[in-house]
Formats: C-alpha cells, sequence, structure tokens
C-alpha cells in the first residue's frame, strides 16, 4: 500500500534555476564527449569558444590594457612652468646658419622679439635674428658681451670628440655603409640650408650609425664650400666623402650619445628681418637712362644656362666667371624657380663672382661685370671630397676646412622689393 501510494504521488516541478544547471551540465557532458571522441580520432583540439566553461568560480580575464593618450605636441599657449632648457653650445642660435650671416645687420624686423622656442623655454634670449651665446650671469642679450673663448671651447670640444684620424680603410667602410644601395637613412637640405632643427636630426642618425649621408639641393649648393664649413663648424663632425651635393658626415670616435649635447628645438620658423634693397633704382655709377638700357638689354642677351627646381648648382659661380671673360652682361634662367630662391642665388653670386646685380624682372637674374673689370687670379675652386689611392683626403678639404664662412645674406621678397625689380 505505502509503494502504491508513493508512485501515484507526482514528482515535484523543477525550478528554473536547476533546469539551466541541468541544460549546462547535459551540454558540458555531450561537449566533453565530442571533443573526447575528435580528439581520439583525429587529435583535434577544440579552439577556446567551443571548450565547456565551468559555471563555478575561476580565473577572471584579464583587464584590458588602458590605450596610451595621443601624442601632444608642445605648444607655447601652455601656461604650465616650463624649465628652460640650458645649452652650453659655443654659438649662437639662428634659424639657418648657412643662408644668413651674423655680419650682415638688418634694418628693421618684421615682428617683435618673439622667441621662436616658446616662451621661457631656453635660456637664451631671442634678439629678432639669432639667440646669441651670453654670459649666464647677463640678464639680456644686450648686456652680455661674447665671451672671447668660445673659438678655443669649440676646438677642444672637437678635437675631445673626433680623436684619432679615420685610416683609409675605416673611411672606405663608413662611406659604403652610408651608400643609396645599403640604408635609405638620410638628411635633406633644400632651400633653407642647415637648420637649427637639423642639428638634432644629425644627431638623432648618430644614435644608430657613426655616420650620416647628407643631400644637399637648391640654393645652398651654390656655395658648398660654406655648407660643408658650417657642418663641421656646428655639429663637431668630420665630412669623410663628397661627390656632388651628397655628403657623408662622421661623428668622431670619442662620440658617445648620451652625452651629446642639448639642443632646444624651434617649434616654428621666425619671421625675416628687413635687409636693404637688393636692387636698388641706379646702378652706382650709371644713369637712370643708362640702367633702365642696360636691363632691357640684358634680358635680351642668351641665356648662359638654365636652372632646374631644387637642383645642384655646384658650378654656376665658376661658370658665370668664365663668362664675364667674353661678355659683360650674363643672364641665367630661372623659370620655375620660387622667387625668394633666385633672389638668394644672385645675392650669393654678387658676393662670390663678384659681380652687380641688374635685374630679376621675368624670373630671369641678369649680372653686370662692373665698368673696371679685372678677372681673379689663382682662383682655386674647392675639389670634391674623394679619396685617393693612398686612402687620405684631398687637398681641397683642408682649404674648405680652414676657410671662413662666406657672408651670404637671407634676401626674400618684401614689400619695398616689389616696387625696386620693376
Amino acid at each position: 500500500m505505502i509503494l502504491a501510494k508513493l508512485s501515484r504521488q507526482k514528482p515535484p516541478p523543477l525550478s528554473l534555476s536547476s533546469t539551466r544547471h541541468l541544460l549546462s551540465t547535459s551540454a558540458a557532458a555531450a561537449a566533453s564527449a565530442a571533443a573526447s571522441r575528435l580528439r581520439s580520432l583525429y587529435a583535434f583540439e577544440p579552439p577556446p569558444s567551443l571548450r565547456p566553461q565551468s559555471p563555478g568560480p575561476g580565473p577572471r580575464p584579464p583587464a584590458k590594457k588602458k590605450t596610451k593618450p595621443p601624442y601632444r605636441p608642445p605648444s607655447s599657449l601652455d601656461r604650465t612652468k616650463i624649465k628652460a632648457v640650458r645649452s652650453d653650445l659655443p654659438f649662437d642660435f639662428r634659424f639657418s646658419y648657412t643662408e644668413s650671416s651674423p655680419s650682415v645687420r638688418p634694418i628693421g624686423l618684421r615682428e617683435p622679439k618673439y622667441s621662436p622656442f616658446g616662451p621661457g623655454r631656453v635660456s637664451r634670449e631671442w634678439t629678432g635674428v639669432c639667440a646669441p651665446a651670453v654670459d649666464r650671469k647677463a640678464r639680456s642679450a644686450e648686456e652680455g658681451a661674447e665671451d672671447p673663448k668660445l673659438e678655443e671651447k669649440r676646438k677642444a670640444m672637437r678635437e675631445s670628440i673626433q680623436g684619432e684620424p679615420l685610416t683609409g680603410a675605416e673611411r672606405k667602410i663608413l662611406v659604403e655603409r652610408c651608400q643609396r644601395h645599403r640604408t635609405n637613412r638620410h638628411i635633406n637640405i633644400g632651400r633653407d640650408g642647415l637648420t637649427h632643427n637639423m642639428l638634432n636630426d644629425i644627431h638623432n642618425h648618430w644614435r644608430r650609425a657613426e655616420a650620416v649621408r647628407i643631400k644637399c639641393m637648391g640654393v645652398p649648393t651654390v656655395d658648398m664650400k660654406n655648407v660643408c664649413f658650417q657642418l663641421e663648424d656646428k655639429t663637431f663632425g668630420k665630412i669623410i666623402h663628397r661627390h656632388g651635393g651628397q655628403l657623408v658626415l662622421y661623428r668622431g670616435r670619442n662620440y658617445s650619445s648620451k652625452r651629446r649635447p642639448a639642443i632646444p628645438l624651434m617649434l616654428w620658423k621666425p619671421h625675416e628681418p628687413i635687409y636693404p634693397r637688393l636692387i636698388k633704382t641706379t646702378i652706382e655709377g650709371l644713369s637712370i637712362e643708362e640702367t633702365k638700357e642696360m636691363r632691357k638689354k640684358g634680358l635680351a642677351v642668351p641665356a648662359l644656362t638654365k636652372l632646374a627646381k631644387n637642383g645642384y648648382y655646384g658650378s654656376l659661380v665658376p661658370m658665370v666667371r668664365d663668362a664675364f671673360l667674353t661678355n659683360e652682361l650674363i643672364r641665367i634662367d630661372c623659370r620655375g624657380l620660387e622667387k625668394s630662391d633666385y633672389k638668394k642665388i644672385g645675392c650669393k653670386l654678387r658676393d662670390l663672382v663678384p659681380c652687380i646685380l641688374v635685374t630679376f624682372d621675368k624670373e630671369q637674374i641678369v649680372v653686370w661685370r662692373g665698368q673696371d673689370y679685372k678677372p681673379l687670379e689663382d682662383v682655386q675652386f674647392p675639389m670634391d671630397w674623394d679619396e685617393n689611392p693612398n686612402g687620405t683626403l684631398l687637398d681641397g678639404v683642408e682649404d674648405v676646412r680652414s676657410s671662413d664662412s662666406s657672408s651670404n645674406e637671407q634676401w626674400l621678397s618684401s614689400s619695398d622689393d616689389e616696387s625696386s625689380d620693376s
């Protein structure tokens, strides 16, 4: 009787949680059985998404890595207190070292004396043209007198970094490593020449290699002698190879990237100061009518050469000097070049040839040799810095290093120049 009553009673209803537990356990058992069968027959390992997961407590999944905030470049608008960078480099900080000269004084400024390094970022004051290396105790750039021992400090620093000179075999190896077919790492020097921020780029390349390839194009190549001098003078390196506009700059035996000099970076390009007019209304020694006639005649003579954009102009100065032996007026075709570019080229020709600038009209450079022209005697043109069979540098190298930089000025078009060129 008791067994009959128990059999007639209905089983208790299952709760929702117990139902889910039974379904999960049955599914896990089926999945494990299928996985074990596949593993035994085909050596199959199920992916993590098909593996049975125990509902009980287990290791938590790894937390997502926090994303790095995006890079924010330094801005002069930041009002936070920034510690001023102190640099012991024994020369004045300028925007361009090859296209400007400390001996040329501007007649005015296009903007107030606002530092391109940002407010309070450099221990030196900006004068509108450069940040001079003055005495640290001086309150302003005008009060600090130039240190007479700067040249001695520069020479001692260079000698300590360079160490013993390279042998012929070492130089060949370094030059071969910097060739175009071996590495793509190089630095381009364009119309602005050797700028201040390029010094930092050169030191960054020297962290990974002992030498860096530098490609010079455009305006600076008119005076490669000055480019080579400024590179060695400002970086304390040594040019071990030159072929046209291609240079190889060696860092030195005792160079250490950890002891590299502090180089504050310019955050923007400063405005050009105002220089005197490059071409005046009348040429010195001529009347107004004679000047007009000479300009018309100069634009009609055949062009000596046509300058390509971003080309190599290393042979332009000797070409003009040779042409002056037979011709009084020389015309150089500059169509396609920026106006500021062929004005800089004309200024370099005036100082290096030397000659008298006549006009820049119609994208042409017209130069006059002058009334009492005398060809220069014993002119030594800079030779390519290549290696002879003995493994030593050519004589032109020493001539380049010992010479002072030519007084190349940076002339840009202004409102005053527009009226004077016409």
